[in-house]
């Protein structure tokens, strides 16, 4: 995150507004877990909705068309309902929106995870997309780490600069307090070595949001806790 950043308002569905983590409660799974972030800064106006209990829903409008057509990922092989609006200095570069997208995205599922209970905590999967093949294993575990092993041939799909999915996911990892690892297993074309990226990912994460029934809602830590530090 760049020092010039400064974040103005922060909310959940379920929780006043502030800046600070996220109190230690479960969101209610009738309700869905929901988390609600704006943030704004003198160079972009950010706001995002995520429900980790959503039937898959796209809806995202960030003036960065490839980044749109990327969070849809998210959203149906997830199942997450991604609601997201950007404005932002593209009229520069793409950098900061995609950033503070990201940025936003994170907090949302720090928001919407709560306490953690019950949850399976760790998602790995594979995804193939043509001649691409991207493995991606993540950890819930409230440590953020970002592990990128990806051979991108181009420097741009359409008018995205291919440099900026690797701190997309920083900026993610970061605020979400996430372990994450993306490997690139094949794949020659950067547009199908991205969105199998964003797959894996979108199934690796719902698998490690989804409630495993023998844990009976207990923390799946052998600390008792799983935090965001």
């Amino acid at each position: 995150m760049d020092p010039h950043h400064s974040q103005t308002s922060l909310s959940c569905s379920s929780h006043p507004q502030s800046n600070a983590s996220p109190p230690i409660t479960s969101p209610s799974i009738e309700l869905g877990r929901i988390g609600e972030v704006k943030r704004m800064t003198k160079e972009t106006n950010v706001y995002v909705k995520i429900n980790l209990d959503g039937s898959g829903i796209p809806d995202s409008n960030t003036g960065i068309p490839f980044l749109d057509h990327m969070l849809d990922q998210l959203a149906s092989h997830g199942l997450f309902d991604v609601h997201v609006r950007a404005t932002g200095d593209i009229h520069i570069d793409d950098h900061h929106t995609n950033e503070d997208v990201a940025l936003a995205i994170g907090t949302a599922l720090l928001w919407a995870l709560g306490d953690r209970k019950g949850i399976n905590r760790f998602g790995d999967f594979s995804a193939p997309l043509d001649e691409a093949w991207i493995h991606v294993s993540l950890d819930l575990s409230g440590r953020p780490h970002l592990s990128f092993d990806l051979d991108i041939p181009t420097q741009r799909v359409g008018t995205y600069d291919t440099q900026f999915v690797e701190h997309f996911f920083q900026s993610l990892v970061n605020t979400s307090g996430m372990t994450l690892h993306i490997r690139q297993l094949a794949g020659k074309n950067s547009h199908h070595i991205i969105e199998a990226t964003f797959k894996a990912f979108a199934r690796a994460l719902r698998q490690a949001t989804e409630y495993d029934p023998r844990r009976r809602g207990s923390i799946p830590s052998s600390k008792g806790v799983l935090s965001r530090s």
